[in-house]
């Protein structure tokens, strides 16, 4: 979005994310929050690392006194994000990482509560855990886990895989004989429980996994991946030196299908020639990019990463009859995320043989010859097991290990699915890998609401003789839903069935399969019906056991709904009839209809107060919404 918003102005500020990691210094936490204004300023999305900071308790050894931990300063950064916003045009948006063995972890996790004391809470600021795998074995084999203060630890900071467990353990040790202090010890399954229910309270902090993010990181010679970004898609090694910058791109998958002996199916040679002419496009954006801080310029000509996604995933779907909650979704997902990379990385390859590598090329996993499906195997090595992924592919990889061998690579990363909320909006589809949030829909962001309606289930429910204006008093009534309308075939309700009404794990299965291709991450909203304790905890496990880097925002049912939207100017769910605007020719059941609709919004304005409100496409302040 930025790209658009910003193209041609003053201040061509084209990149969309920013990573950055925040010292352990009253200096450089304030330029931090200094740097955050300018970014957000000139329109960049915001992801910072606070893991650094020490926690509540610690000694400060210039005063001789005790810190107050991160959490004070987080108020500041939430603060800074409301007044500062993106160019007048976006409200201001951050993410702050922080370490599970961080001991302001539990307060941390309580950041967005409406309860508590306000001074501790960042209502306008998202959070984001950043988990080493060593916490999810001990919550798998019930093991206790020790939270530190990252004074007393300096090091777990920059360790990640084996490394991080041999220096965790002996810092473990030591903490048992009270040779470092503050520390506390815990149960992993008590932290992890609270995790999750924070997550479903308030929708923060959201499941990031730090050891598949550096495992699987081409750039590891060159520095270690701290946090993800805003919208958990981006995943570069930031320092005090460099602040991580990526410019996004994403593919329409649905422009990319053609007419096949079984129906639809991708084109290989159209996918090809849109990845090659968008990768050149990103790179030069690189180069034509306003620079707000010195240090994303000098990180973004280094590595020259780029973030080259999709959108249309659901589209696709229905243009090839597949509903998404079925194994040929999930191949694919497979199929289809395989070409993007593998043309991506191609395009990138040739990029250098013309233009020349990027300049840390020299001991990246690049330049090793390991591509980012064999990564999946140092991933199951580091964590000794507790990796299960499908390995297959169908592309022709070691003809490009050859060529990225002879020519190099222009980008260090080329791969990453973002949100893509507002271009999808603008072209007409479905975000990003998103299955379709409701059949009639209201979408809000500053610009207004807009009403949105599935065209796709239109033009079949039109073939089928059942698109009527009762039909349209029943989506509206039913929240968008299918399933309990009876006259609808089965058929059309799979095909067509809703976020909701997707069970969780094709969700994951279907991102598992796209994460094994991609350098880096995606954006990956989990939407949940039903949510229980034991539902999360399952579906959180399995994104970790498939190898996912990151997830994105939790979305649960609401205790209630919103209001509905309406097709007819000022009168509250009224549908028009095709013989009269005003609906005076509507049948009995619709005006049934109509009557129990206004009974329901009735009982909603009584029980307003008790709502609970989780992010939906309802949520202006949310970045993946706009």
């Amino acid at each position: 979005t930025p790209t658009l918003f910003n193209s041609g102005t003053l201040r061509s500020q084209l990149s969309s994310c920013y990573l950055t990691t925040v010292p352990d210094d009253l200096d450089g936490i304030y330029e931090s929050i200094k740097e955050n204004a300018l970014l957000s300023k000139f329109a960049g999305g915001l992801g910072n690392d606070w893991t650094r900071v020490r926690a509540l308790g610690s000694h400060i050894k210039g005063t001789n006194g005790e810190s107050q931990g991160v959490v004070p300063f987080l108020k500041v950064v939430n603060d800074t994000a409301v007044a500062v916003n993106q160019g007048g045009k976006r409200k201001g948006a951050v993410c702050t990482y922080l370490e599970t063995w961080h001991l302001d972890i539990e307060e941390f996790l309580e950041l967005r509560k409406n309860t508590g004391d306000d001074r501790r809470r960042t209502h306008d600021m998202n959070t984001a855990n950043w988990i080493p795998d060593l916490f999810m074995r001990r919550v798998m084999e019930k093991g206790t886990w020790t939270l530190f203060s990252p004074s007393n630890v300096p090091d777990l900071h920059d360790l990640f895989g084996a490394d991080f467990e041999k220096a965790y353990v002996a810092y473990e040790e030591k903490a048992a004989r009270g040779d470092i202090k503050p520390a506390r010890t815990i149960q992993a399954a008590d932290l992890w429980r609270k995790m999750l229910t924070m997550l479903f309270e308030t929708g923060h902090p959201w499941i990031t996994f730090k050891d598949a993010c550096n495992v699987r990181s081409p750039q590891q010679h060159a520095g270690v991946v701290h946090s993800s970004n805003l919208c958990t898609e981006i995943t570069l090694n930031t320092s005090d030196t460099e602040t991580a910058v990526c410019n996004l791109g994403s593919v329409n998958l649905l422009q990319h299908l053609k007419d096949g002996a079984n129906g639809k199916e991708l084109d290989h040679d159209k996918l090809k020639r849109t990845i090659i002419t968008a990768m050149r496009m990103l790179d030069n954006v690189i180069d034509i990019n306003y620079y707000a801080v010195k240090k994303a310029r000098d990180s973004n000509l280094r590595h020259r990463p780029v973030g080259m996604g999709i959108m249309a995933f659901q589209d696709s779907l229905y243009a090839q009859r597949i509903p998404y909650a079925s194994d040929a979704a999930v191949a694919f997902a497979d199929t289809s995320m395989e070409a993007v990379c593998y043309y991506a990385y191609w395009a990138s390859t040739e990029l250098a043989r013309e233009r020349g590598k990027y300049s840390s090329y020299k001991g990246s996993l690049w330049d090793k010859g390991v591509l980012p499906l064999d990564t999946l195997d140092m991933l199951a090595s580091a964590r000794g097991g507790y990796v299960e992924v499908d390995r297959s592919s169908t592309l022709d990889w070691e003809a490009l290990r050859k060529k990225i061998a002879q020519d190099g690579m222009r980008n260090s990363n080329c791969v990453a699915i973002a949100p893509t909320a507002t271009i999808s909006n603008i072209i007409g589809v479905d975000a990003s890998i998103e299955p379709c949030f409701g059949n009639l829909s209201v979408k809000s962001n500053l610009s207004g609401e807009f009403t949105v309606i599935n065209s796709y289930l239109v033009r079949d429910l039109k073939r089928l003789g059942l698109w009527d204006d009762v039909m349209v008093m029943d989506l509206k009534h039913f929240d968008g839903s299918l399933s309990p309308i009876d006259r609808v075939p089965a058929e059309i309700k799979q095909l067509y069935a809703t976020a909701f009404e997707v069970e969780t794990r094709w969700l994951v299965e279907a991102a598992a399969r796209r994460q094994k291709w991609i350098d880096q991450a995606q954006s990956l909203n989990i939407y949940m019906a039903g949510a229980s304790g034991k539902k999360l905890d399952e579906t959180y496990k399995l994104a970790w056991l498939r190898g996912l880097k990151t997830t994105y925002y939790l979305r649960t049912m609401s205790a209630t709904h919103a209001e509905k939207s309406t097709v007819s100017a000022g009168r509250m769910n009224a549908v028009s009839s095709g013989s009269d605007a005003q609906g005076s020719t509507r049948t009995s059941s619709a005006l049934e209809a109509a009557a129990a609709a206004a009974q329901m919004q009735m009982e909603m304005a009584t029980n307003a107060a008790t709502d609970i409100k989780f992010c939906g496409v309802d949520d202006p302040t949310c970045e993946s919404c706009q």
